[in-house]
């Protein structure tokens, strides 16, 4: 069902504008404001406050003053109100997936999905919050009895990246409001909107002021910078490229903040030759065009073993082909825009450079006259050494390469500095276990290209990062652990 400009128009005018500091939606201390645009026409949707250093400081200042009796909330109050917040994203679950597609460009039903994705983060660790256990024992020597509590890290900064802006929100929020951790919410410059919409989603759930704050801004480091050389400051979560989360490490060692970092990726695709063909095709279309590509886990290199090669290009050139490109609110779209022209220029530039080294295009390899940030879905057959294995595309193209065999591929998948995602197609389990061991990655999809889950932790190896959100131990990276020795009641007399 195609969306109608009044539908787009009433949606924007309920989106909070303002910064929220201690409970209340401000202006910038500069008065100025940022441009939020819709990448499918290249217009402005909506312009909200920019913040800067006076307003971050200002941020950290409530969650500093709200963490000491938000920390001795009971667990079970905190609980409710990450399931209350779960029932009002669910709500307005069709809000939160226009506004998606609004500001960043994927189609309705792929928004839809990460509605239903991210808000259950909120409901698992509504669960997680109350289960968050200790450990009481006595010490080998039997003169001492332990207690090790997690106690809750404190005021965190969580800085979330523009190709998930539900999802990448409600993954840190979640936890650290089960932690009974306050926090200073810094979104991406480009699809803020979602973020302050879900924010004002957990003040109706019945957050108390100062918890969650919330600065969005031009300019990241304006924002990061004082936060991260402030005492107050506790832990930072980072989901962005590598690049920048090397520059984010060092400025936390200053401070010896805790940290947790999602970084970039590269990952490959391995389809061996007992590969159920059809299934792989799948696969490989969930895990390279889920987001138009522009995802830390999508598949950038598809290893393909040189037997059935041929066979699976021609399939996966069809499927390909049978995506229908445009704005995310027309019906049947199921590709739509590269979030700004830079980026496309960039995808661009790495499907011309592979060419030019020796690439053959199956099937795209254009940008999409007319409006918005279009790219076509896009194969390309490339030797090994093609320049393109290297880079982190973000976008909805495909570099298939061949392998002969076992060690091979897993040579061909080690060999770059990242290690977020692998995905393995076999219908051997001893090979995908044996594989799965030998390949460094912190997640692999065995016979499925889409694998991210709340219950489940994520996270990479290398070059892409360290910590984990999500599953059991997504609530720990916003704790501490502190141990009390006492004397043993059954050795005192």
């Amino acid at each position: 069902m195609t969306v109608s400009a009044q539908q787009e128009k009433e949606l924007l005018e309920r989106v909070p504008t303002g910064l929220l500091i201690n409970g209340e939606w401000v202006e910038a201390s500069s008065g100025k404001t940022l441009p939020v645009y819709d990448p499918a026409t290249g217009k402005e949707l909506l312009r909200i406050q920019d913040g800067n250093s006076e307003d971050a400081l200002k941020a950290l200042t409530a969650a500093d003053e709200a963490q000491a009796e938000w920390a001795l909330t009971a667990p079970r109050e905190r609980a409710e109100i990450l399931r209350r917040a779960f029932d009002i994203v669910m709500e307005r679950a069709d809000d939160f997936a226009l506004l998606m597609t609004l500001e960043m460009g994927k189609p309705l039903a792929e928004a839809r999905g990460e509605v239903t994705y991210g808000a259950e983060f909120l409901r698992w660790f509504s669960e997680e919050t109350v289960r968050h256990y200790g450990r009481y024992f006595n010490t080998p020597e039997n003169n001492l009895t332990a207690i090790v509590r997690h106690k809750p890290v404190g005021p965190s900064l969580l800085v979330t990246p523009w190709n998930f802006p539900l999802a990448m929100a409600t993954r840190k929020v979640g936890p650290a409001v089960a932690s009974g951790s306050t926090m200073v919410l810094k979104p991406a410059q480009l699809t803020p909107l979602t973020s302050q919409y879900f924010a004002q989603a957990m003040i109706d759930a019945g957050l108390p002021a100062g918890v969650l704050n919330v600065v969005s801004g031009s300019s990241a480091s304006a924002i990061s910078g004082p936060l991260m050389k402030d005492a107050r400051l506790r832990k930072i979560s980072f989901t962005g490229s590598t690049s920048v989360g090397v520059r984010l490490m060092q400025d936390a060692a200053q401070n010896v903040l805790r940290t947790s970092m999602e970084l970039g990726g590269n990952a490959p695709l391995i389809v061996f030759e007992d590969a159920d063909l059809d299934k792989a095709v799948q696969g490989a279309m969930d895990a390279k065009l889920r987001n138009m590509g522009e995802a830390c886990t999508a598949a950038n290199r598809i290893l393909v073993h040189e037997d059935i090669a041929d066979e699976f290009q021609a399939k996966f050139a069809e499927a390909m082909r049978a995506r229908k490109v445009g704005r995310g609110t027309e019906a049947d779209v199921n590709i739509g825009p590269i979030i700004d022209e830079k980026a496309r220029e960039d995808v661009h530039g790495l499907v011309t450079e592979a060419v030019d080294a020796g690439a053959e295009v199956i099937t795209g390899g254009k940008k999409v006259d007319g409006d918005g940030y279009f790219y076509e879905p896009t194969i390309l057959s490339v030797l090994e050494d093609s320049p393109i294995l290297t880079q982190e595309i973000f976008g909805p193209v495909a570099p298939v390469v061949k392998f002969s065999d076992e060690a091979h591929a897993i040579r061909l998948a080690n060999a770059q500095q990242y290690g977020l995602a692998a995905y393995l197609f076999t219908e051997n389990h001893n090979r995908a276990i044996r594989v799965a061991d030998q390949i460094e990655f912190g997640l692999i999809g065995y016979n499925v290209g889409v694998i991210s889950n709340a219950s489940a932790p994520f996270g990479g190896v290398k070059q892409s990062g360290l910590g984990r959100e999500g599953g059991a131990e997504g609530i720990a990276e916003y704790t501490t652990v502190q141990y009390i020795g006492m004397p043993n009641p059954h050795t005192q007399g």
